[in-house]
């Protein structure tokens, strides 16, 4: 299985300290957590895209051609790319120019995001939301076949007639994984493509995931792809620290400011702390904990799921301060991931 981080690149104000990091600090500080990640051992760095004042990773393909000139071996990829507002061409040739920086270690999950500001933001129609999706997936995969010589039709755009997309990337295929949340079509779309599926787990328990996970399977099966093909990963938040209890103090007040803003904006109820307990406990969705906790979470929900090929933790706390997230990196990639590993 491989160990990853993902980064919403998210503002940040110090709980200690009451100080909030200016957005230069903040994009100097992700740059050194992804070095430390590429340090300690830790497989994969993914960074999201967000179109909102309280992020800065509205642009995650220049972040992350920043990290592939600085590291030498972590994988890099978007968490995710919002392909609906994205053009595929633009996109590829991004993806190929830091696969060529980083020496093949490009990939990126492509999905259709948990916030809707990227369609008034780029002219987009959300009347268009399935096919706008449907229509880029379907250019994207047709490019990363053969990006030399590119046929194509469909809604949405005009037609490419054979032209080339360049420069062309290092891997033979850059590897496109399938961002799904809880639309049962999206599950079974990945199946049917074959495509490595990535599932955004940040709420409830992981448990529960299973009858979508084996839609995917099934899907899959039917339409020829092997068993090892189809291969599943799942997102979540989460934070690991020397001890549970550090863990649990250090990641709360950032858990309740960030998921309090989308209670408000959405007319959910306001999160607090019995919630959070039960999503850091045995069954819930956060992997909250010392390394030895977070490690055999991780084996228990991998086993409730059928064997995970991939686990990203989401560990943006808009109350942390960088030198705890930088422990938890550290933390992941030298003590939980051995343990995962050696199971």
């Amino acid at each position: 299985m491989q160990i990853g981080i993902d980064n919403f690149v998210s503002y940040v104000v110090e709980y200690d300290t009451g100080r909030e990091i200016d957005a230069p600090t903040r994009i100097a500080d992700l740059l050194e957590e992804v070095e430390l990640a590429d340090r300690s051992g830790v497989d994969i760095y993914g960074i999201g895209e967000h179109h909102r004042a309280d992020f800065y990773d509205s642009a995650p393909t220049v972040l992350l051609a920043a990290a592939a000139a600085r590291t030498t071996d972590i994988r890099l990829t978007s968490a995710v790319s919002v392909l609906s507002a994205e053009d595929p061409v633009r996109l590829f040739q991004q993806f190929a120019t830091i696969d060529l920086i980083s020496g093949g270690r490009a990939e990126m999950v492509v999905g259709r995001g948990s916030f809707t500001e990227a369609f008034p933001l780029f002219g987009l129609d959300f009347e268009d939301y399935d096919s706008l999706y449907a229509n880029k997936l379907d250019l994207l995969l047709t490019i990363r076949e053969d990006p030399s010589s590119v046929t194509w039709s469909g809604r949405h755009r005009r037609p490419l007639t054979g032209q080339g997309v360049y420069p062309l990337p290092v891997q033979d295929r850059i590897p496109v994984w399938l961002g799904a949340g809880g639309s049962p079509e999206s599950f079974v779309r990945a199946g049917r493509l074959g495509l490595p599926l990535m599932v955004a787990i940040i709420g409830g328990e992981p448990r529960r995931f299973l009858p979508l996970i084996e839609l995917y399977r099934d899907a899959g099966r039917r339409s020829g792809f092997a068993p090892e093909q189809l291969k599943v990963g799942i997102h979540v938040p989460g934070l690991i620290a020397d001890t549970d209890a550090a863990a649990e103090e250090a990641a709360y007040p950032g858990w309740q400011d960030l998921f309090g803003n989308v209670a408000r904006e959405r007319g959910f109820p306001m999160p607090g702390r019995a919630e959070f307990d039960a999503l850091a406990g045995p069954h819930g969705a956060m992997f909250v904990g010392s390394p030895d906790t977070v490690a055999r979470k991780i084996g228990s929900v991998s086993d409730d799921l059928g064997g995970l090929d991939r686990l990203t933790v989401q560990m943006t706390n808009t109350k942390l301060p960088h030198p705890t997230m930088l422990r938890a990196i550290e933390l992941l990639g030298t003590q939980v991931k051995p343990q995962v590993l050696s199971r």
